[in-house]
Parts: C-alpha cells; structure tokens; sequence
C-alpha cells in the first residue's frame, strides 16, 4: 500500500493491518518508541473546510515526529487553475507525505501519480476512506470483532461515507442495509461492483431491524448547498431517534461522522444519550490516521 486513496483501493488485510497498527497507536500515545515521520515534512492541502479531519491529521503529523504544512485552496496555484499534475510533481520534490481534502477523487489519483510522495484522501466527493478506517476501529473496539456485524446507514445514501461503508462492507464481509429516499440511493452499478452483502431500502425502520450500528450523516454534504431546502424535504423520516434506536439490537451503537445537526439527522436526547460513542468515533480519527501513516511511510522505505 503506496498511498491511502480509497477503500475501494485497499484489500482485507491492508484493513486488517492499519486497524491492528490503530490499536498500539491509541494504547501507546504519548510513549511511541518509533516516530516514523521524524525530519519528514507533509501538507495538508484542503479545498474543503474541516475540523476534525484538519486537527487529527495536524496532531498526528507532530506525534509521529514530523511537521506539518497546511495549505488551503487560496495558498497555492491550485486555487488560480494550476493542473493537479503540476502542482504534483513540485510538491513531490519538496514534501515526504500529503494529505488531500477536496472535491474530485481524480484530483488525489492524479495527484499520487504524479508526485511519487505517499497520498491520503482526506476526503473527496466520492469517498471518505479514513473516517471510515476509523469507524471500523471504533466498532471493533466496542465489540471485539466485525465478525456478525450489521450495519444500517439512514440517510443519503449515495454520499461519500456510504460509498466508503459499501466498499468496506465487501472487503470486510459484514452485513450493510442503506435506507435513503429514491433519489438518494447509490447506483446499481457501484453495487454491483463493489458485491458484498449490501442491500438498498427506502424504509428506515426496516434498515434498523436487528442492526449492531446505526449510522448517519449530514443530509447537507458540502457543495451541496444550493440544495438544502429541497435535501432537507426529502430526507423527512430518516433521522435516527428513540423508536429507530428500539428496532436495533440491545445496545446497539449510534454513530455520527460529524458535524451533527441536531433536530435532522439525529434528534438532540439520541445524539446525546450516545455522545460517548460519537465521541470516542471521532477521537479515533486521530489514532487511525497516524497508523496509516506510519503503513504508509514503512512501506516507502521497503521499495526504497
């Protein structure tokens, strides 16, 4: 594994390794024997705004002993119509790792190509590999295994981060249900693709029937805006509340990639009756994102 560009990229045990490297990297904070990125310095270069993304990675970076360099859209050429291809092949002389948050998955494709450095999706519109890294990492935390695992997805269903949960359900094997209006459903194609056991459904109740995780996400994803009054009329019925949580299994996890608009998504008592989840979910960006980086750097060394 040269880079982290998608789940769709990886195999079961690239997932296996960095969620294994996740655990040691939690369990030892601040006592690391290793610092893999030391006199290494990586970008971030973010097109889209963040917080826990941006700090996660930032802190992350300086844990591992490097430096981090943040550069948004503005800040480069890439905000005036530089090609990706460009800006790559300067940054690869310069940097040792970046990290991408924008809108086009090529973009980072390209980017990765062109610049020989190790690149991580941060975030695209067509996925969102490490939240998801790190939702595996949380799940199994709490339960031991993925083993048996059923997950349900309420919401827009044809976003980044249930591409990414489609892609993880067929390379980890566990069960996904998708409950998201018509409209907001992924394609078949990307279903047929992906194969796993993944199944499609406009009734939110029937998706939270005897699931382990109930899971959403903004039903505003940005750049998507301009369609907000008409996304928030559609997804009118698919908030994970009190009688979605009483369908699932006992205890049953409720999960949120964040930020949450309480009174959408999630109403306000479920979002806090589970904050601890939704929390720890969110600190663990941070240990995940570090394993992968420690992968991605040993694994630069060995075809050195």
């Amino acid at each position: 594994m040269k880079h982290l560009l998608s789940i769709e990229s990886l195999t079961a045990q690239d997932i296996e390794t960095i969620l294994g490297d996740t655990a040691v990297m939690k369990s030892t904070r601040g006592q690391h024997d290793e610092h893999p990125l030391r006199h290494q310095c990586w970008a971030l270069m973010f097109s889209k705004s963040s917080t826990r993304t941006r700090v996660s990675f930032e802190v992350g970076i300086r844990e591992l002993g490097g430096d981090a360099l943040f550069l948004a859209a503005a800040d480069i050429q890439l905000g005036r119509g530089e090609p990706i291809r460009d800006t790559a092949r300067v940054m690869g002389r310069m940097l040792h790792g970046a990290v991408i948050r924008t809108f086009a998955q090529k973009d980072v494709e390209d980017f990765a190509a062109f610049s020989g450095i190790p690149t991580i999706n941060a975030l695209t519109d067509e996925e969102h590999p490490c939240q998801i890294l790190a939702d595996l990492f949380s799940i199994r935390e709490t339960r031991g295994s993925l083993d048996g695992l059923r997950v349900a997805f309420i919401g827009d269903g044809d976003c980044n981060v249930a591409r990414s949960w489609i892609w993880a359900a067929a390379r980890c094997g566990f069960e996904l249900t998708i409950a998201a209006p018509p409209k907001f459903q992924p394609p078949v194609e990307l279903l047929e693709r992906a194969g796993g056991k993944v199944r499609l459904t406009s009734d939110p109740s029937e998706a939270a029937a005897g699931a382990d995780v109930l899971y959403t996400d903004v039903w505003v994803s940005m750049g998507k805006e301009e369609e907000a009054a008409y996304r928030l009329a559609q997804f009118q019925g698919y908030q994970i509340n009190a009688e979605l949580v009483a369908l699932a299994t006992p205890g049953a996890l409720v999960m949120h990639c964040l930020p949450a608009y309480r009174g959408k998504e999630i109403d306000e008592a479920t979002l806090e009756a589970h904050a601890d989840t939704i929390f720890r979910q969110a600190e663990n960006r941070l240990h995940t994102q570090k394993a992968i980086m420690a992968c991605l750097v040993k694994n630069a060394q060995r075809s050195c």
